[in-house]
């Protein structure tokens, strides 16, 4: 063996051992998020104690999980896995086959019979689906309701090994319909996979259900400069310190809307306003679109996130540039004329937050 060929097998060993690895956990997540769809489905319907909960079942199983230090199942994530159980049961075949605990998957092979039923509808075998693609992959899919449509972006996505942002790019595009309307339907296909962005390990890896699952925090997405970084470290201390009723509940939390990644720079808890604080950063001038985002955020938190007895979420936006400071408040829909006198009171006022950028700005030295 030369020295290229020692380059060449160590190469080699790294990649598919890389792969391997990849590939195991992601099934792991991907069996594991449908058992879970599966124990819930199946409680909702027969559990003996389901009315107390009602509505709320799914918040209640995501807070009792939280507090158990699990991360990763918020409530819309387990609507997502009640969604994947109900869309895809023929992966119960493929979880009863397994070497898991006995008390997880005896209700799954008690239920086989169910599940057999199911055997020939039209689908990808769900070994192939599971080890080809992410979980990621597959809630684009189940946003597909057509079981054609579906099962045709199956196939492809897996075909040409396509990336989650190409298949969303793909259904988008809206490639069942072209191909449709294709008389060189193959020529068509070869072309898109010629362009395609392709799934990578380290693409896979990077995906924010595989850091929760294995016990880490995603990374995928921090400040958009070292400068706004140091600043929502400053900005985290500046609140806290004031003691004026913040709590804080998280930083980068990351919100999981359709398959899409959206990250808020802080969360607050208010315990004088009962109400969470969202803020969010931006190092330039204010535009437009942040209070849109602002917005999209508050409205995503009033109905997934507040527990019973908040008040609706206030966002703050900071927006500065080397020239100016701009700080915008957005209350959402809020119309309790009371609660927003009071928030005005309860919270830093727009004179503090300005200076506290303007001197921290210049502290960091990017004045």
């Amino acid at each position: 063996m030369n020295f290229e060929q020692l380059i060449q097998v160590c190469e080699q060993a790294h990649n598919y051992l890389q792969e391997a690895a990849v590939s195991t956990v992601n099934q792991s997540l991907t069996i594991r998020n449908w058992l879970l769809g599966y124990h819930i489905v199946e409680y909702e319907q027969s559990g003996s104690d389901r009315a107390k909960y009602g509505d709320q079942l799914l918040s209640v199983i995501a807070k009792d999980l939280k507090n158990k230090d699990i991360k990763g199942l918020s409530k819309r994530n387990l609507h997502y896995f009640c969604q994947f159980y109900l869309m895809y049961p023929k992966a119960g075949q493929l979880v009863a086959n397994m070497n898991l605990p006995k008390q997880i998957v005896q209700a799954v092979t008690a239920q086989s019979e169910i599940i057999q039923e199911t055997a020939d509808k039209p689908g990808v075998d769900p070994k192939l689906l599971i080890s080809s693609l992410s979980f990621t992959h597959i809630i684009e899919l189940m946003g597909e309701k057509d079981p054609t449509k579906r099962v045709f972006y199956e196939v492809q996505a897996i075909k040409g090994n396509w990336s989650v942002r190409e298949l969303k790019r793909q259904m988008e595009s809206l490639l069942y319909e072209r191909t449709g309307l294709s008389t060189d339907k193959t020529g068509l296909i070869l072309d898109v996979n010629k362009q395609a962005e392709p799934l990578t390990p380290i693409g896979v890896m990077r995906d924010p259900y595989i850091f929760e699952f294995v016990g880490l925090e995603p990374k995928e997405k921090y400040a958009e400069s070292e400068l706004e970084d140091a600043l929502i470290n400053h900005l985290q201390v500046f609140l806290l310190e004031l003691g004026k009723g913040f709590c804080f509940e998280s930083r980068q939390k990351r919100l999981t809307i359709d398959g899409e990644y959206f990250y808020v720079d802080l969360v607050f808890y208010h315990r004088i306003l009962k109400c969470l604080i969202l803020i969010d950063l931006k190092t330039r001038k204010f535009k437009h679109t942040d209070a849109g985002q602002m917005n999209f955020y508050l409205n995503y938190y009033r109905d997934n996130e507040i527990a019973e007895g908040d008040n609706p979420p206030v966002g703050i936006v900071l927006c500065t540039d080397k020239k100016s400071s701009t700080v915008k408040y957005a209350t959402g829909s809020l119309d309790n004329q009371l609660f927003v006198s009071r928030y005005q009171v309860e919270l830093p006022t727009v004179k503090e937050l300005k200076e506290f950028i303007k001197r921290d700005i210049k502290m960091l030295g990017g004045s």
